[in-house]
């Protein structure tokens, strides 16, 4: 019978924030991957986790990660930790998950800290529908898509960066997706925790004279229904009523129901494509 492979939640800052679950399991596991064995046995020795530990990362994630499964296939319970928060979000715990699936391993979640749920709650922006972006892409053309995307999104964003890199990722962000409400969250859960709630132009303007510390978490408002609206009704009012009752009658609508909806591209009423079009 195969072990389970745990993902364990770990604090993103304050130790506190450790479930009793989470102890619990990682005490009791066979073996725990850790993605920083130097970073995690501080947190580990804090608890009194006497669990042997294994580096699992970026780098060895394929060899180890068929070393681990091998393992759980022999019946190890193993405790997969990140450096902070829910592994397998953002980090190489998601490859070791689709390895234990495709060797019918069974897979549980301990829940727990999550920079991006808490940073979203920080917010004071809309938590209803929201989209996880997690760092953007260095590769120059893949950021630049991924950019043009997030302009359209609807939903709230977040995204992380590190400090350093913070000032020119808050521009790009401004100049494409204009000056939206945001929050700038920093030091989530320790001493200096700070929640900047602004627009991207002043959080630009701020940083570009105030050096910052720490890793950051940045929540973007979503583009209002009502701005995508009017730029899909400036984008039909480029052309004229008769080209617009064209492109419908040419897919094979009737003309009815293309009036219906030149009518609702445009915000206007049928009578008034029905007079433009005499």
């Amino acid at each position: 019978m195969s072990g389970t492979l745990y993902l364990c939640a770990t604090p993103i800052g304050n130790l506190e924030d450790m479930t009793f679950r989470a102890v619990r399991v990682l005490k009791e596991a066979d073996l725990i991957a850790a993605e920083d064995t130097r970073n995690s046995i501080k947190l580990l020795n804090h608890f009194e986790i006497k669990t042997p530990m294994t580096s699992y990362h970026e780098y060895n994630k394929i060899e180890k990660g068929q070393k681990l499964v091998e393992m759980l296939c022999r019946g190890s319970d193993i405790a997969l930790i990140t450096d902070a928060g829910t592994p397998g979000i953002s980090d190489p715990g998601e490859e070791l998950v689709k390895m234990c699936y495709e060797a019918d391993v069974t897979v549980t979640s301990v829940p727990g800290a999550a920079a991006c749920i808490t940073a979203l709650t920080l917010s004071g922006l809309s938590t209803r529908r929201f989209a996880f972006e997690a760092f953007l892409p260095s590769d120059k053309k893949e950021r630049r898509e991924i950019l043009e995307e997030l302009a359209g999104e609807t939903r709230t964003v977040v995204l992380y960066e590190a400090p350093h890199r913070l000032v020119r990722t808050l521009k790009e962000l401004a100049q494409t997706m204009g000056d939206r409400r945001a929050a700038i969250c920093r030091e989530l859960t320790k001493k200096h925790e700070t929640a900047f709630v602004t627009t991207l132009e002043e959080a630009l303007a701020y940083y570009e004279t105030t050096e910052p510390k720490g890793e950051c978490v940045i929540v973007v408002e979503g583009k209002s229904r009502q701005a995508v609206r009017e730029e899909a009704r400036a984008r039909w009012e480029e052309l004229s009523v008769e080209d617009h009752m064209e492109q419908y009658l040419a897919s094979g609508m009737s003309k009815k129901d293309a009036m219906k909806q030149v009518a609702r591209d445009r915000g206007i009423g049928k009578r008034d494509v029905y007079q433009a079009l005499l």
